[in-house]
């Protein structure tokens, strides 16, 4: 089986060239990669000659604009990467019958309430990136092709930044720190994403009837300032030199921050489609969140 992988550089695409290797042969790819095959999301049709050429039995799209401030600036870019090259691909897999594995986010909802979000739960994006992910979601359902939508929220690695990574570094050179604790979603590493992409796909090619959209996240639920003090006193604990004290880790509501794009404030996710459809149990956030720190701090 060949599987082509797009964004194989961000966090989640990292993770997947370990995760989908014993599934079949993995050309994985970046928006950089060097002719004739084109992983740029900015030339949509070079897209589709590259999986023409590659003609994977998957398609796995780790690639996306996610830069959620920048994009209000840019809203013409963040949707064609967003939501125009990811049609592309999808009516391209539906050519070849070939699966489309694709990530979306908490972004396509408002935000309001505190009940998690389900699968069909109304949409309400308060962003360009959130409403450009979403018309990437509804081309692909469209083309008929055969897919997997993973939603998900909050996603870390032990590669590259991330939010513990700049809350660690702060809380060693800071008396104080101001954390938002006005919302609520769920830390989710990028190895458990690709970890249940690769045991989703493989029961997905055996009950095509699987096919569709679903929310995954680790299990459970924080604010910032909830991931910020977790972070914090495991570092303290595992002798890293912290300088803030446990009560200067101050909870601040998100207007205390403003910032170019609406962030939602509820961010759950209601995972029991997924843990049904697929037999799981999702780890506790900090489970994953303890890994990554381990892996960090070592």
């Amino acid at each position: 089986m060949k599987i082509l992988l797009l964004g194989k550089n961000g966090q989640v695409g990292w993770e997947l060239q370990r995760a989908l290797a014993p599934l079949g042969e993995v050309v994985a790819l970046d928006f950089d990669s060097p002719a004739p095959l084109s992983a740029d999301f900015s030339r949509p049709e070079s897209l589709a000659a590259t999986v023409r050429a590659v003609a994977p039995q998957i398609i796995v799209n780790a690639a996306a604009h996610t830069a959620v401030d920048k994009a209000e600036g840019e809203p013409d870019f963040a949707r064609l990467l967003n939501a125009a090259s990811p049609a592309v691909l999808a009516r391209e897999a539906k050519v070849l019958g070939a699966w489309l594995m694709h990530y979306s986010t908490d972004y396509v909802f408002d935000g309001s309430g505190s009940t998690p979000w389900l699968e069909d739960s109304p949409t309400g994006p308060l962003s360009v990136y959130g409403a450009t992910k979403l018309e990437g979601e509804d081309a692909i359902r469209a083309s008929g092709c055969k897919q997997l939508i993973f939603r998900t929220s909050w996603v870390y690695a032990a590669r590259g930044g991330n939010f513990a990574k700049t809350m660690l570094k702060l809380a060693k050179e800071r008396d104080a720190l101001n954390v938002i604790d006005d919302q609520i979603g769920a830390p989710t590493g990028a190895d458990l994403l690709a970890d249940l992409t690769a045991h989703a796909l493989r029961a997905a090619i055996a009950h095509p009837e699987l096919a569709g959209t679903y929310h995954a996240v680790a299990q459970g639920e924080t604010s910032w300032h909830g991931y910020a003090r977790h972070v914090i006193e495991f570092a303290r604990a595992a002798g890293q030199p912290i300088k803030v004290a446990p009560d200067a880790i101050h909870a601040v509501p998100t207007s205390a921050f403003p910032t170019p794009a609406r962030r939602p404030a509820n961010s759950r996710m209601n995972t029991h489609k997924l843990r049904a459809a697929f037999g799981l149990t999702l780890p506790p956030w900090q489970a994953g969140v303890e890994r990554m720190l381990t892996e960090v701090l070592n």
